[in-house]
């Protein structure tokens, strides 16, 4: 896993679904939350979305299948795939779920995703009815068995105008997990915070040597009182007047 300035990449592939404008926002969250995002999108994916939308919120090259094949000096599916900290395919449609499990890698994204080691999540879209088909259905089996993540999808109405399971998990929820799979420098505890949990923490001991200081002093206090008292000024006066008329007499 690459990581510049301690910002944990994120590889986000879309693929072609009516949700992959949602992966924009995906894309921003990451963003703003730390992480470097790098996307790839698949040619269906370019009849929803452009790279020039998410190039704008992460600041980042996207790439396609028109992109150059090299990147820093490596085969670029092998350099996207050994940067990913986690790779998460939002919204992945039946046609990358089936090339997926068969291994098949006419794409940049394809490739990628057998090339590369890190965690891999899968939040399906698509129709109802495409979802439950046994052949869909056999190969997100097959999928988990290799520890493919899933993450959804979501029953509610469909953009095809049907209700089911089908649509993509909300972009907040898919941000957190990623969250804890990856956590961000922004995720650790701020400066301010970690102070006063070290001043917090140093309180029992400021007060262990308080109670000894008064254990000291009530030693020294019983020290004092042990002391034979001195005579009074009184009685000192009268013994130097008794020496003195013993003296006269004399």
């Amino acid at each position: 896993m690459c990581m510049e300035n301690n910002r944990p990449t994120v590889l986000l592939g879309v693929t072609g679904s009516v949700a992959a404008f949602r992966t924009i926002d995906l894309a921003s969250q990451l963003t703003k939350g730390g992480y470097r995002v790098d996307v790839v999108l698949t040619p269906g994916a370019l009849r929803f979305v452009r790279p020039l939308s998410f190039e704008a919120v992460t600041h980042r090259c996207a790439y396609t299948d028109e992109s150059p094949g090299i990147l820093e000096g490596r085969a670029v599916h092998i350099e996207l795939a050994e940067r990913a900290g986690v790779v998460l395919v939002a919204p992945a449609t039946a046609d990358l779920i089936g090339r997926y499990v068969c291994g098949l890698s006419p794409d940049l994204l394809t490739s990628l995703l057998l090339a590369t080691e890190a965690p891999v999540l899968l939040a399906p879209a698509m129709n109802a009815r495409m979802w439950n088909h046994p052949a869909v259905r056999a190969n997100v089996a097959l999928l988990r068995k290799r520890g493919v993540r899933f993450i959804g999808p979501e029953s509610g109405l469909l953009s095809c105008g049907s209700e089911g399971p089908g649509r993509l998990w909300p972009v907040g929820r898919l941000y957190e997990i990623l969250r804890e799979l990856l956590p961000a420098q922004s995720d650790r505890i701020p400066p301010f915070e970690q102070e006063e949990k070290e001043v917090a923490a140093r309180k029992p001991r400021s007060i262990s040597l308080s109670r000894v200081q008064d254990e000291r002093r009530g030693v020294d206090e019983m020290a004092e009182k042990k002391k034979s008292p001195k005579k009074p000024a009184v009685k000192k006066m009268e013994k130097n007047g008794k020496k003195g008329v013993a003296a006269k007499k004399k």
